[in-house]
């Protein structure tokens, strides 16, 4: 690169940097973000200015429609314009984590070490950031050691995380223990997150999730009617209705429930990014051809690209 061109090319990223970015332009870009609405995202988000957050948005929708690619793309520009952000940090090692789920042995291996470090950076610059800290423990539960992993060090997480979100400080232990096969103790860990949060019904839908992985079918049924009827009770709690469907339909059970928590989650609450509603459409659509409601399929399926009208998911629908 000669000195000219690396000249231009600092000068515009210190531009870009102190570009003022309209609070309300990302305010709309943020809103169709957690409705679901990447399409409208992407085009609010085009005729805003280069910005560590702008960056980030961008990012966060690519995540959801799983361009993991395009979404660690964006984060690592959001990051070269404000390096000390934790929720950058955070993002961008959610996007490496991918990635590396979905590349080969030797690509995977080098970023899950880089994803480690994302998270670890996340926690070190917000001690009280709950996400950074359960995803970092989820890191460490769940990899190997030669690449960071390591029980102890999920531990280590604990104390730090009960003070911040005690809900998700009980679930981390519970991961901890069934990567230790104490069934029991995973078992009771996922109760008292159901017990000590303020929104119970994801705690229930987690249970749930970790019986119908040991193929505890009653008990996993009565957990997602106990999150669902939790959900009923807390504005905030749609996700878990979404997250409730999808045990139902991994374990092919009890259609007719995963449909309603969809339809409700849909039509009742408001929508976040956890929850992408083209992705809880496209997953109704699944649903209503399973249960023999093709029209219902193809409108859900419509429904889901007029969100987002690449998401690969949904154009590979057939019914």
């Amino acid at each position: 690169m000669t000195s000219a061109l690396a000249i231009t090319l600092l000068a515009a990223a210190l531009t870009s940097a102190k570009v003022d970015v309209p609070k309300d332009g990302l305010a709309q870009a943020n809103a169709a973000l957690q409705s679901g609405e990447a399409d409208r995202a992407l085009t609010l988000l085009s005729s805003l200015p280069s910005s560590a957050e702008t960056h980030n948005l961008r990012c966060r929708v690519h995540f959801m429609l799983e361009n993991w690619d395009d979404a660690a793309n964006e984060c690592e520009q959001g990051l070269r314009l404000d390096g000390q952000s934790s929720n950058e940090h955070l993002w961008l090692g959610r996007a490496l984590g991918e990635k590396a789920d979905h590349a080969s042995f030797i690509s995977a291996y080098n970023l899950a070490k880089r994803s480690r470090a994302e998270f670890e950076q996340a926690v070190s610059l917000d001690p009280r950031n709950g996400e950074a800290m359960a995803d970092l423990g989820e890191f460490y539960t769940s990899a190997p050691g030669v690449v960071g992993g390591g029980v102890d060090k999920a531990r280590g997480l604990v104390p730090s995380l009960e003070k911040v979100d005690p809900a998700r400080a009980h679930i981390l232990l519970a991961r901890i223990a069934e990567s230790q096969k104490d069934i029991g103790a995973a078992e009771r860990e996922f109760r008292l997150a159901a017990m000590s949060g303020d929104h119970p019904a994801f705690g229930w839908m987690s249970l749930a999730s970790f019986y119908r992985k040991h193929e505890r079918w009653d008990q996993m049924d009565a957990a997602v009617e106990n999150g669902y009827k939790a959900a009923q009770h807390d504005r905030h709690a749609g996700v878990a209705l979404y997250n409730g469907s999808s045990v139902l339909a991994r374990s092919k059970r009890n259609l007719p429930l995963a449909v309603k928590m969809l339809e409700e989650y849909l039509r009742d609450f408001p929508h976040t990014e956890e929850g992408p509603a083209f992705e809880a459409y496209t997953r109704l659509a699944r649903l209503k051809a399973q249960l023999g409601d093709k029209n219902g399929a193809l409108q859900a399926k419509a429904a889901a690209l007029q969100l987002a009208h690449n998401y690969k998911p949904a154009l590979g629908l057939t019914f």
